[in-house]
């Protein structure tokens, strides 16, 4: 499953079944708090954009990828049983969340300046390096966004990438970016020739070119911006009316952190204790 494509059905089946529903009164519409709501619905409905190892349905129709496994888990302890998966494209997640057809992003989602004035995060579970998919053999030796620049490679990314504003940092004309629905799509166009590299995070980067004859993926690297370097951290998703919620939610995440039990969630997912990670939202919102 790429990042911004999933089965078809399954998605229609998602915004068919929130069609009718989408508006969720929070504090100021109907005087309960929308961890309340939950908590009486039983039900919390989390936004995913179909990448794997963040949050994606399996090959088996289940929803599953590091952060929904997390929402499970918290959720439950939050005392919310179910957790319902809204597939949708990456770049439609913050406009979904903010239009209420589902109660959290749980996608992995890079926490930035931009997107804290839209929404607000929890603290983070992660913390990420970058990586390339290349041709087998690397053969334009593509292992940072300045190389990009220096070898005038064609590049690839996905649609509302974080990877996107770090190559444009580095020197890359924002129009030159070929823009790809997800790290498949992107696999895809690096084998035909299309583009020299696609950039991703390294996890995904490292997975979608396991099965791969024709490309591989470059050692991951720290991209830098204005002389500093790009912190990619991500976590969940809120409206930013659902402080209550967010809040609870973190008490129980920092719970985890303490426990060590994040890193056993995360771990089948090819996490390791390098990417686990004390920095907070606020320290990434500033």
């Amino acid at each position: 499953m790429g990042r911004r494509s999933l089965l078809a059905g399954l998605a229609a089946l998602a915004v068919t079944g929130v069609a009718g529903c989408s508006r969720v009164p929070g504090p100021a519409e109907g005087g309960e708090s929308l961890l309340e709501r939950l908590r009486a619905q039983g039900t919390v409905r989390v936004g995913i954009a179909g990448e794997v190892p963040y949050g994606y349905i399996d090959k088996n129709g289940e929803l599953t990828g590091e952060a929904p496994e997390l929402a499970k888990v918290i959720f439950k302890r939050l005392g919310v049983e179910d957790v319902v998966p809204v597939p949708t494209e990456f770049g439609s997640l913050i406009p979904g969340l903010r239009s209420q057809q589902f109660d959290v992003v749980s996608a992995g989602m890079y926490i930035n300046p931009e997107r804290c004035e839209q929404v607000i995060f929890a603290d983070p579970e992660y913390v990420m390096l970058d990586a390339f998919i290349v041709p087998k053999g690397n053969p334009k030796g593509l292992n940072t966004y300045e190389d990009i620049v220096e070898k005038g490679a064609r590049m690839a990314t996905g649609t509302a990438y974080a990877e996107i504003d770090y190559a444009v940092a580095a020197g890359v004309r924002r129009d030159d970016i070929l823009i790809l629905p997800d790290q498949v799509a992107g696999l895809a166009a690096v084998e035909q020739g299309r583009v020299d590299v696609f950039a991703g995070t390294s996890l995904t980067v490292r997975q979608v070119v396991e099965n791969s004859d024709r490309a591989e993926a470059t050692e991951p690297f720290q991209p830098v911006v204005d002389g500093e370097p790009a912190i990619g951290a991500g976590g969940f998703a809120f409206r930013p009316t659902a402080t209550d919620l967010r809040d609870a939610f973190n008490r129980e995440l920092r719970e985890l952190k303490r426990s060590g039990e994040l890193l056993e969630i995360m771990r089948p997912f090819g996490f390791t204790e390098d990417e686990m990670t004390d920095l907070t939202a606020k320290e990434l919102c500033s």
